[in-house]
């Protein structure tokens, strides 16, 4: 298994994750051997950092450093909230517009990931912004309060960087991301996965942006759309939303 290199030079490497595929080595699954660390890696021949996280269903954009300083430098950063994270999410429902979500959440401890983890942890302050790019609405009764259902394309903007955040917020919104199958509705999961052969959280690390850490330059980094993406996208008619 190959990885899609975005982006590379002399101490950064961003790569487009695969939905599925673990970051690195975890408990969440001691068989698995392929990891976007590894593939990496292997790619560009040099041992790679990783600076910051995508749930192992997420698909898109994943930063590496090639040392250890720029690593310490970029995770910084991150932790600054000096790096813009852009999202693409189909949720269940017609959002709004746009709009900010402040709400705080608790540190949800998974029972193998995080075994050793501090269990006891105040609600952490998290804030997302949306955006409503397309909607659109279905000839199928998926739900039995109504006849129809109704699907949005929204972009996602995250302030801070808690665990799920992107899914907890829009769940709390009563707008779940499609796919999610903790904290999502698994009729509606059922139904994408049934009609359009769609077995994947819908989310997508789309874009970083941030100041490169060596140079100082601004840095726009994109990942494109896998095919379950696009198969959706124009079955939707939703192409023009995205240019």
């Amino acid at each position: 298994m190959s990885i899609d290199i975005v982006y590379e030079d002399d101490w950064l490497v961003a790569v487009n994750k695969a939905a599925g595929l673990l970051v690195h080595r975890s408990w969440l699954d001691k068989g698995e051997t392929r990891f976007a660390m590894q593939l990496t890696r292997d790619a560009v021949g040099c041992h790679v950092f990783p600076v910051h996280r995508l749930d192992r269903p997420t698909s898109g954009l994943l930063l590496f450093a090639k040392n250890a300083d720029v690593a310490r430098s970029l995770t910084q950063a991150f932790t600054e909230r000096r790096v813009g994270k852009h999202y693409l999410a189909v949720v269940r429902g017609y959002m709004p517009e746009q709009g900010r979500l402040d709400y705080a959440l608790s540190h949800r401890l998974d029972a193998i990931a995080d075994q050793f983890a501090e269990a006891d942890k105040p609600a952490q302050p998290a804030v997302t912004h949306w955006r409503c790019l397309a909607q659109i609405e279905l000839p199928f009764a998926v739900s039995k309060q109504h006849a129809t259902s109704r699907y949005s394309l929204v972009r996602l903007h995250p302030e801070t960087g808690r665990k799920h955040q992107l899914r907890r917020h829009m769940a709390h919104l009563f707008h779940p991301i499609v796919g999610d199958t903790t904290h999502g509705d698994g009729r509606h999961n059922r139904f994408f996965r049934q009609q359009y052969g769609c077995d994947r959280l819908l989310l997508h690390a789309a874009a970083l942006e941030l100041n490169h850490p060596v140079t100082a330059a601004p840095l726009r980094l994109a990942a494109g759309l896998d095919p379950h993406w696009q198969s959706l996208i124009c079955e939707f008619g939703w192409q023009r939303a995205l240019d």
